[in-house]
């Protein structure tokens, strides 16, 4: 019944024209002002962003710390303690960070978080993930305020870095004692945003993998035909990479049944190498972003390593924070 509430009050954030008119509801200005705070890579205002969450603390009554996973870095953690606190916890995690933006590209100043007629919120963050710490907030608030007790101690944690894969974030927090005291039996973390008015559960998702592939070979003036170069295993790369792409996205449109969590997305993100105009490279090198769908995981490394072989000697390929197929807690809860 609690974690029903928890969804429940995501639709806060959705409001009707006839809202419009009324005074704003307390959690969308909330929301709004967390989306103002420029929390954005490569230099996000995390000090700005941690004295927000501190007086959103104050108003949820709960326990404040601050932990710097590195320094200029820190990880808030919030704490309404349980009537039995020594039962395993519950974390609701979410992150503060937020990727890079074009305002050029924008209707709307992307950290304005404008409101327009309808009620729709524009700014960056507002799907990936802010909505979902303010909606953890609010749900909580109003739980209290209902005079709702908890049996379990329930902990929040806004971390850092999480769009540069936790690095100097998570990474460095699930190691310190405070985590490991924290004692947590399940967490929360962030979920596919809905479009409409329906909240769905997953019981699935994707897994991504950051994928570089280098390639080298024969350097040389750009005035020969030099033999072995790597421009052409790059090409071949790219061509078998973009192919995959093509196959899946097509995939997609002819079968109205599936969703895009039914295919594996591949995206070419940046391309590296080079010295001078007219000379022939030895080294060049491209990375993708890969969201693997749960059919596709224990086969695809082995995709990558045709295609890196089909390329040419001198191929290689790295990934960066490779999950794994197996989901131990759903297979805990099944047995």
């Amino acid at each position: 019944q609690k974690l029903n509430y928890i969804i429940y009050c995501s639709d806060q954030f959705r409001l009707t024209p006839l809202m419009m008119t009324e005074q704003e509801n307390p959690a969308v200005t909330n929301f709004r002002n967390y989306i103002k705070i420029k929390t954005v890579h490569p230099h996000p205002d995390y000090a700005s962003c941690t004295e927000y969450l501190q007086k959103q603390a104050k108003d949820l009554e709960a326990e404040f710390q601050v932990v710097e996973c590195i320094p200029g870095k820190p990880a808030v953690i919030m704490t309404l303690l349980g009537e039995q606190p020594d039962l395993q916890s519950l974390l609701l995690n979410s992150h503060t960070d937020v990727v890079p933006v074009f305002p050029d590209y924008w209707k709307y100043d992307p950290f304005s978080a404008h409101k327009d007629e309808n009620g729709d919120i524009y700014g960056r963050g507002t799907q990936d993930m802010k909505c979902v710490g303010i909606q953890y907030l609010e749900a909580l608030k109003r739980l209290k305020k209902d005079g709702h007790k908890f049996l379990r101690t329930i902990h929040l944690t806004f971390v850092p870095d999480e769009e540069l894969g936790g690095r100097d974030g998570m990474r460095h927090l699930v190691k310190m004692e405070v985590f490991k005291n924290m004692n947590i039996g399940l967490a929360l973390d962030e979920g596919y945003a809905s479009s409409t008015e329906k909240m769905e559960v997953f019981y699935g998702q994707r897994t991504p993998w950051r994928v570089t592939i280098e390639c080298q070979g024969q350097p040389g003036h750009g005035s020969q035909f030099i033999p072995n170069t790597v421009g052409k295993k790059l090409r071949h790369i790219i061509n078998s990479f973009l192919g995959y792409r093509d196959q899946q996205e097509q995939k997609l449109k002819d079968n109205p049944q599936l969703d895009l969590g039914d295919v594996t997305t591949v995206n070419l993100t940046y391309l590296k190498g080079g010295v001078l105009v007219n000379v022939v490279p030895a080294e060049l090198s491209v990375a993708f972003d890969i969201r693997i769908c749960p059919s596709e995981i224990e086969t695809f490394e082995d995709r990558i390593r045709g295609w890196c072989k089909e390329a040419g000697e001198g191929v290689t390929y790295t990934i960066r924070d490779k999950g794994s197929s197996c989901n131990s807690w759903a297979l805990s809860v099944i047995r």
